[in-house]
């Protein structure tokens, strides 16, 4: 497995940046723009060309792993080895002209993500991590932040396509936007994770977002000291096909996990950090 893991990184790590320059070059300068699913989704010839870059070098290294990737789909291929590629994470923004984008690639074990790899091309910045070997950024090793002050915190939101406008949803977004400093909605959900690896925010609450941006952003801030649970308080462990998430400095567990239910129920029960 380590051989393996050491091979993995060495070569998502490559073309992760390849992929990310090409998006880079093409900002603000793509050509075909379509239309994808119901729900405002869209997709340019750059999201298939990062995408054709990384699926190549994947095969050719590891022709015996099954991949599945965000536009190409699955390979088809049975294996433990699982990887999974969002090539560009943020489309829609790299469409209307935000510099807000990044490529993903994860690398999971019998389900469960050894690896995570995440580049944003527009200030090349490289994230790393590994099962047990910490995150990084340009070599740089990350530790999750922590903060004391509910109202100064800084929370990132996640959601699903097919979430909408969902009543509770809805209601959890208000909830929390009332209550911290600031929500944030990036639509990259890739960066959002590593801001708080970074301790550049303070904690991410997923709502029913399942997809091949996730996993490498869980593993990057797990490495980085922070716990990743669901609503119920229990601990991420493997692939969930409607995961509702929450993501923080384990000192903050309790506060997120009952501010999130109180946002679901509206009660007003107060809300203290232990």
């Amino acid at each position: 497995m380590e051989d393996i893991l050491y091979n993995a990184k060495e070569v998502a790590s490559k073309i992760i940046i390849d992929a990310g320059q090409l998006a880079k070059e093409r900002f603000d300068n793509f050509i075909k723009l379509e239309e994808k699913g119901d729900y405002g989704d869209v997709i340019t010839e750059v999201d298939h060309m990062a995408e054709k870059i990384i699926l190549e070098e994947i095969s050719s290294a590891f022709p015996g792993h099954k991949i599945h990737s965000e536009e190409a789909g699955d390979n088809e291929l049975e294996s433990d080895w699982f990887w999974q590629v969002d090539p560009l994470d943020g489309t829609n923004n790299f469409v209307i002209g935000l510099p807000v984008f990044s490529s993903s690639i994860t690398l999971l074990y019998k389900n469960k993500p050894v690896l995570g790899v995440i580049y944003e091309p527009m200030v090349e910045r490289l994230f790393i991590s590994s099962l047990n070997g910490g995150s990084y950024c340009n070599n740089k090793k990350l530790r999750i932040k922590l903060r004391e002050n509910p109202r100064k915190f800084n929370i990132g939101w996640i959601q699903g396509h097919n979430v909408q406008n969902e009543d509770k949803a809805v209601r959890l977004r208000h909830y929390l936007d009332t209550n911290c400093k600031r929500m944030i909605r990036l639509w990259a959900p890739t960066i959002q994770w590593c801001m708080l690896a970074k301790g550049d925010i303070d904690g991410i609450v997923l709502y029913n977002s399942e997809g091949d941006d996730l996993y490498s952003g869980i593993i990057m801030v797990k490495e980085a000291g922070g716990i990743v649970f669901d609503f119920q308080g229990n601990e991420f462990t493997e692939i969930n096909n409607e995961p509702y998430l929450i993501a923080c400095h384990p000192n903050n567990k309790n506060y997120f996990l009952q501010i999130v239910n109180e946002g679901l129920n509206l009660s007003k029960v107060p809300v203290e950090i232990t």
